[in-house]
């Protein structure tokens, strides 16, 4: 993931989406930054989330799920999605590297969608059984939504990496 946004989106709107998510993701994975196996699965929320199971959500039920199957429509994206808490789940013999992997290239198949799309363009499916009546219509509209729920969650990592080892992402004095 990088910040610089090259080709038509370069100086739009959705550029400037595009660089604020990209942001939002450096985020996520530089709050876990050197973080040993054990402590990315352990839960430090009564919750019992562990990191690790954040990021698989972020992967699937976030990139995955409103780039890919919300704005392009892949039918074998929509056919296999997650279901309940599915997404949060990480087996014990996947490797973290291949989890947080996995979220890069999620994001970066996202990206491919995003540069080639116009802010305006409309949504090809729409998870009625979740969601009722659409309440996204657009590119732009989903970039929004994900920047946000990417921000939040960015927050919840912060504040279990402070729970674990002390380490604190971003420190204004």
């Amino acid at each position: 993931m990088t910040n610089e946004v090259t080709g038509p989106v370069a100086g739009s709107e959705v550029g400037a989406l595009l660089r604020a998510l990209d942001g939002q993701r450096r985020h996520v994975l530089g709050a876990l930054d050197g973080l040993a196996e054990e402590d990315l699965r352990r839960p430090v929320l009564p919750s019992g989330w562990h990191c690790l199971g954040l990021v698989r959500h972020l992967t699937l039920d976030v990139e995955r799920f409103w780039f890919r199957a919300v704005l392009a429509g892949e039918e074998e994206v929509i056919r296999t999605l997650p279901s309940g808490d599915e997404a949060w789940q990480v087996a014990p013999e996947t490797a973290a590297a291949d989890v947080l992997d996995r979220y890069r290239r999620e994001a970066e198949l996202a990206d491919a969608l995003i540069t080639v799309t116009p802010a305006e363009a409309p949504l090809a499916w729409w998870p009625h059984e979740l969601f009722g009546a659409p309440h996204l219509h657009t590119l732009r509209d989903v970039l929004l939504h994900v920047i946000t729920e990417t921000a939040c969650h960015a927050g919840h990592l912060d504040a279990a990496r402070e729970l674990i080892d002390g380490r604190r992402w971003l420190v204004l004095t």
